[in-house]
Formats: structure tokens, sequence, C-alpha cells
């Protein structure tokens, strides 16, 4: 089981870029996915997750206001799009598959599988 995570590249700050997750063995449609990032040298932060319905979108404060994650259950995709993006989100951006509880949701151990990452850099 395996999610990939695509999308990324190199943009100027301010500009935006749309990450997709999807999963080529198993359809998405019955869990939740989130998002999480990491920098160089930084651990794992979480910045978005929705859930199995679509109906919940949970975001960290960080990214509130600027990205956007969807899905797309006839794709079986979930994106997310990142607009007025800071040098500061450069990172590898992951996405995974889960059950979070409300409490939860931006811990790791709530989420089962993990995709390869890709890399999302903004230059200033």
């Amino acid at each position: 089981v395996q999610l990939q995570a695509s999308g990324g590249g190199l943009v100027q700050a301010g500009g935006s870029l749309r990450l997709s997750c999807t999963a080529s063995t198993f359809t998405l449609d019955s869990s939740a996915i989130g998002w999480y990032r990491q920098a160089p040298g930084q651990a794992h932060e979480w910045i978005s997750c929705i859930s199995s319905s679509g109906g919940g979108t949970y975001y960290a404060n960080s990214v509130k206001g600027r990205f956007a994650i969807s899905r797309d259950d006839a794709k079986n995709t979930v994106c997310l799009q990142m607009n007025s993006l800071k040098p500061e989100d450069t990172a590898v951006y992951f996405c995974a598959d889960g059950r979070p509880i409300l409490s939860a949701i931006s811990s790791s151990s709530m989420y089962y599988h993990w995709g390869q990452g890709t890399q999302v850099t903004v230059s200033s």
C-alpha cells in the first residue's frame, strides 16, 4: 500500500502550486487524508486533513487561509492547493491516509500509510 504525492516544484514567493495525492493499489474514499511537510533539519509538521466524506477540512495555523484541501474520489485523488507561498513553506510534502480523531488530527500515529514526498521550494 503506497500513496504518492506529486506536483511539487520551484516557485517564487507569492506563487501557487497544486499538490496531488494518489494511490495505485487501493481507493482513498474510505479514509481521511492528511498532508505533512518536513523542512531540512526540522520535524514533520502536520498541515492539513480532509475527512473521508470531504465534509471536514482542517488546517494548521501556519497555512490557514492560504492552502485548501479537496478530494475527488472519482479520480482517487486528494489535492492541496497552495497559494501565497512563502520561503518558509519550502519542504518535502507527504500525504498519508488514516482515521484520525479530531482531538489528535495532527498526530502522525493517526495515519497508516505514507507515500513518497514531493519537494516544494519557494524562492524569495
